[in-house]
């Protein structure tokens, strides 16, 4: 604020009732333009502080640390471009994400090295039938010494968590998960224990395994802020794999992934994520796509709100990764697929019929306009 906006009206200047003012009263002293002067400023800045901020952020702080992560994982992994885009996406959003694909398609690598490129801590559970509620979480443990029970804290209480194969635990233990994936905290005998930032769970799991596995509960799913679903590579990519690891038969090229983000600089990026304009329109447009969902003739379950905020979350944080300090709504056609695939329940006859669920996202995305 400028100096003028501290001077104040002269002992002679006298003030009109309201009710008399029909226009702007004219300042006859110069100290009377003065006051008025800074009146109206303080008026205007007034309006201005509320109104909501439109202004532009900067986002490049958060593109050289996303691509940073890219420039390492691509030491390793060739092509999945889209599935290092949509991680990052989901981590910056203080999400979880469960990938699903056959063996062999780097789901679990891909995931270590993204954990990698990370100055934090790094645990990986491995899924089995037999495996309990307190492996994930801990256990009280008797100190012997002090006389009473300590709680050791379980491999969930880490940063970044690999959860590989995770249908192939049951579903009391798969529950284990409910409460610290949402809530990022751990009720034990009474306690709550709370997670530190950044909390990532990656997630992987087989698709056509059918035997020894147990399907994910609808709320265990609902959990995840996305499902991403991962093919085999292209012929070009095939042919670069083999080339990269053709004298490479122990994984050296792994050692040469290196730390690059903090855990300060996650922060940092999920405050910038924040702070990106999204117009009202294409909240509308999100919300109408939702909706359509719970009004549809093939769907047999539709998305909750959740999904409506975990597009627009995700939405903004994949603008902010291209470069972007907007929504377009390309950016909410991107992220809808791995937000509402794992969401939806066809109905019987789409079941009977095998249509994609990919079709049906496609479907509505069409029918429902674009704002302009």
């Amino acid at each position: 604020m400028t100096e003028e906006n501290n001077i104040q009206p002269t002992e002679g200047h006298t003030e009109r009732p309201d009710k008399e003012e029909t226009t702007s009263p004219t300042p006859h002293t110069p100290e009377d333009a003065v006051a008025k002067e800074a009146e109206d400023e303080h008026k205007e800045n007034t309006k201005e502080s509320q109104m909501p901020s439109t202004g532009h952020i900067d986002v490049r702080p958060l593109s050289e640390y996303v691509d940073a992560i890219r420039s390492e994982i691509s030491k390793v992994i060739v092509g999945q471009n889209d599935l290092v885009d949509l991680m990052i996406t989901c981590m910056l959003v203080r999400g979880h994400c469960l990938i699903e694909g056959l063996p062999g398609i780097a789901k679990t690598l891909t995931s270590r090295l993204l954990a990698g490129t990370i100055s934090a801590d790094y645990s990986r559970i491995q899924f089995t039938p037999d495996l309990m509620p307190t492996d994930i979480t801990g256990t009280s443990v008797f100190n012997m010494k002090e006389g009473n029970f300590d709680f050791r804290k379980g491999p969930i209480f880490s940063n970044v968590v690999l959860i590989d194969e995770i249908n192939r635990a049951p579903a009391k233990t798969q529950a284990a998960l409910m409460e610290v994936m949402e809530e990022r905290q751990i009720t034990y005998d009474g306690v709550t224990y709370v997670m530190d930032n950044p909390f990532f769970v990656i997630a992987t799991q087989n698709p056509i395994e059918q035997e020894g596995t147990y399907n994910l509960p609808e709320a265990q799913l609902d959990r995840f802020l996305f499902k991403i679903k991962l093919g085999y590579p292209s012929l070009e990519d095939e042919e670069q794999i083999l080339k990269r690891f053709e004298q490479d038969f122990g994984n050296r090229h792994e050692d040469e992934i290196k730390a690059v983000v903090s855990k300060e600089a996650i922060d940092e990026c999920v405050h910038i994520v924040e702070k990106v304009h999204i117009r009202p329109e294409l909240l509308k447009y999100i919300a109408a796509v939702v909706h359509n969902t719970r009004n549809n003739g093939d769907l047999y379950l539709g998305a909750s709100p959740r999904a409506s905020l975990s597009i627009m979350r995700a939405s903004k944080a994949f603008a902010a990764i291209n470069g972007r300090d907007f929504v377009t709504p390309d950016d909410i056609k991107t992220v809808a697929h791995p937000v509402l695939n794992h969401r939806l329940i066809m109905s019987h006859e789409r079941e009977m019929d095998g249509t994609p669920m990919e079709d049906i996202i496609n479907s509505i995305l069409s029918t429902i306009e674009i704002p302009r």
